[in-house]
């Protein structure tokens, strides 16, 4: 396997195949990547535009190139690291495994009563695969790790293991087949740790929170939390919106789930107490399954919490984390016959608790990604794929605390500020999360953009549309992308409509109501005072924004785990939600911007994120040792988030406020002496207490630094 230092992701399809990506191959090496990391690449429906509907899993995608294509870009200077679908395949004739029916009772997690199947979420094309079986899981991974043994793929992105049976059982048989390389999307809540499982961790959205987080200003969680009162009413907190948006989908989307449960233990308020769990699903081993056997001291240090065990009368083994999320579960509506059978102790049939687990992770996905995440507008720069919108900002010591606790167990986390299922790209969500830092200012300036707005609303059955919410979302949404075209704003809105579920659906469409919210959009950009207001904020708070944008990118190509750059992330990229997204990138425009840094162009904001990648990822080949050492964590000015790597090798400074050059660190007596700026191209002699202007780029709050040697 070849030295592991930063990945690219890349989503491919019918414009983007193996060819194309081994043409990006030179470009990506002199930017520093050492990893293409793909999107799923076996054989998908015709058509696919993604990867994730697969129908066969034994042979590489013939749109793609196929595997003698994948080989060669294997063979062509990066390493590969690529996402595979254990979870689901296409419910389509295409499939042989689904169009032959033997095929499919054995394949297919099929319902027998109603001749339904377990979803992949709320999608009926994508079934999901009985990976239990020893023999569906051979057949369905021998091509991946084929590709493992041979080094054509150096390591596995598992799309979604929380809808397996056993995903502890599924990750050691990935790692006794060989599969060393490991990363899981698994979603953990706040304060929910990663299990010990053989892996090498997640793909990082936990890092993406913490880091928007800890730049998020706390001064403005009181006046922006009155603000979005105000404008909009509710006053309810974000888990009581999660909770009844849960409840609605136990109750609606999944009943065919929920009904196939009771079938198997009708338990009271089963949809109330799959609703009410506060993490994505707990992993206990029912009695007649056997546990793990995986040993996690081979790639990960334990975590005391996680890892004891609790032996029940009937023979199955809880996790503590799993009793505690069970006794929370209690607290919010779970009766007390549901808990004792999920946690063991009271008999219940070993398929309802594990098929119990594996419902939870759809219903809470589709309960707070899709439908709460657009009902709680307070702040959407908090509204992210493993956020809690209730938690408005992380102090830096608690951001040290969890790189520490990273760094210990699974240094090779990947570290992410943008995927293709974000709602929101890095660049846009720094933008919006810096409004907390001008409370005062944003109360005053988006009151007026109401004011401006009114005759914009159009009334449908006796209301306005939008109604405030909805202007609030469109608002801050603006902040986040302006000047986005019309039409990319107009779909993201929609979609955003749909998906709140409040006055509009995707089954249900109200299409009287979108028309007057579509209209409304359109309006916003009709020259006029509200489009001067808005095109005249944006452009003074911007760079605000921006700032925030790269101390944040620092702290990803420098905290302990390995960065992981999205598609285009390396220019400014302001994003919503798929597929605005997925939008393809001109590389021609990044070879360009790479090239003209190289041959001593100025830095400025057009290519500030290409050049502190470029000289961090330079960095990391030149001194690995450190980025895999020590994390040590500096006393500083609470505006700072400051830590060497290492023997005090590197150091690594970021302005976690804006307006923080006058804000100092102290560095250990060791550390102190002649210092390189890797970013700005001098040297310099740090002493005890630093001013952070004394080390920063100029203009902007970062500060990457080299032992001199």
């Amino acid at each position: 396997m070849s030295e592991l230092r930063a990945t690219y992701r890349l989503q491919l399809g019918p414009n983007l195949n193996f060819e194309h990506v081994r043409e990006l191959v030179p470009y990506l090496k002199d930017l520093g990547i050492s990893h293409v990391y793909l999107s799923p690449s076996f054989q998908a429906r015709e058509g696919s535009t993604h990867g994730y509907d697969v129908i066969d899993p034994t042979k590489v995608s013939e749109a793609l190139g196929g595997e003698e294509a994948l080989r060669e870009l294997s063979a062509s200077g990066l390493g590969v690291i690529l996402d595979i679908v254990p979870n689901h395949m296409a419910a389509v004739d295409e499939n042989r495994y689904w169009a032959d029916e033997e095929l499919r009772k054995k394949y297919f997690d099929l319902d027998p009563v109603s001749g339904r199947w377990r979803r992949f979420f709320d999608i009926d094309e994508l079934a999901g695969v009985r990976q239990e079986d020893p023999e569906v899981f051979e057949e369905t991974h021998k091509l991946a790790l084929r590709l493992v043994k041979e080094g054509v793929v150096d390591g596995l992105r598992v799309d979604h293991p929380d809808g397996l049976a056993d995903p502890a059982g599924y990750l050691q048989r990935l790692r006794d087949g060989g599969a060393e390389r490991v990363w899981v999307e698994k979603i953990l809540e706040a304060n929910e740790e990663l299990r010990d499982w053989p892996v090498s961790g997640t793909v990082g959205y936990e890092f993406l929170n913490d880091a928007q987080a800890l730049f998020v200003d706390p001064a403005g969680e009181a006046p922006m939390t009155a603000l979005y009162q105000e404008l909009t009413g509710e006053r309810r907190p974000f888990h009581e919106l999660a909770d009844e948006a849960k409840l609605e989908q136990a109750t609606g989307t999944f009943e065919p789930e929920v009904e196939r449960l009771r079938r198997v233990e009708d338990v009271p308020d089963l949809e109330q107490s799959l609703a009410s769990l506060p993490i994505y699903r707990t992993y206990v081993v029912p009695p007649g399954a056997e546990p793990s056997d995986a040993d996690p001291s081979a790639s990960v240090r334990t975590s005391p919490r996680i890892s004891r065990l609790t032996a029940n009368a009937a023979g199955g083994d809880v996790a503590d984390g799993d009793r505690e999320a069970i006794d929370a579960a209690r607290e919010r509506g779970m009766p007390d016959e549901v808990a004792a059978r999920l946690m063991l102790d009271a008999p219940a049939p070993a398929e309802f608790v594990t098929r119990f687990q594996q419902t939870t992770p759809a219903i809470t996905a589709k309960g707070v990604e899709d439908t709460s995440f657009y009902r709680d507008v307070r702040l959407l720069a908090l509204n992210e794929v493993g956020g809690d919108p209730g938690c408005f900002s992380l102090a830096v010591a608690d951001f040290h605390a969890r790189c520490a606790e990273r760094a210990h167990r699974f240094p090779q986390n990947l570290l992410i500020t943008q995927t293709h299922d974000t709602k929101r790209s890095g660049d846009s969500r720094a933008r919006i999360g810096a409004l907390a830092g001008i409370a005062d200012e944003w109360r005053a300036e988006v009151t007026r953009w109401f004011e401006l707005a009114a005759p914009l609303r159009t009334e449908v059955d006796g209301r306005l549309a939008p109604d405030a919410v909805e202007q609030y979302l469109i608002f801050q949404t603006l902040v986040g992308v302006w000047p986005a075209t019309v039409e990319r704003v107009e779909e993201y809105v929609q979609k955003a409509l749909r998906e709140a579920k409040r006055n509009t659906n995707w089954v249900d469409q109200n299409e009287e109501w979108e028309g007057a919210v579509s209209s409304f959009v359109r309006a916003i950009y009709e020259p006029g005072p509200l489009h001067s207001a808005i095109d005249a904020f944006v452009t003074s708070f911007a760079p605000v924004g921006e700032r925030a944008a790269v101390g944040q990118l620092l702290l990803k190509l420098t905290t302990p785990g390995i960065p992981d750059i999205y598609q285009g992330d390396e220019l400014w990229r302001l994003s919503m939600v798929d597929p605005d997204n997925r939008r393809p990138v001109d590389f021609d425009e990044r070879r360009a911007g790479l090239a003209t840094l190289d041959s001593g162009a100025p830095v400025d904001r057009t290519n500030i994120k290409l050049h502190v990648i470029h000289r961090a990822l330079a960095l990391r080949t030149r001194r690995p040792e450190p980025f895999a050492g020590a994390y040590n964590p500096l006393p500083a000015d609470d505006r700072l988030c400051a830590f060497t790597r290492g023997d005090n090798e590197i150091l690594i400074v970021a302005a976690v406020r804006d307006n923080a050059t006058a804000a100092t660190f102290e560095l250990p007596a060791e550390a102190r002496g002649e210092w390189r700026n890797v970013l700005a191209d001098r040297t310099l002699t740090l002493a005890s207490e630093t001013s952070f202007d004394q080390v920063c780029l100029s203009g902007w709050p970062v500060a990457l630094l080299e032992r001199s040697r």
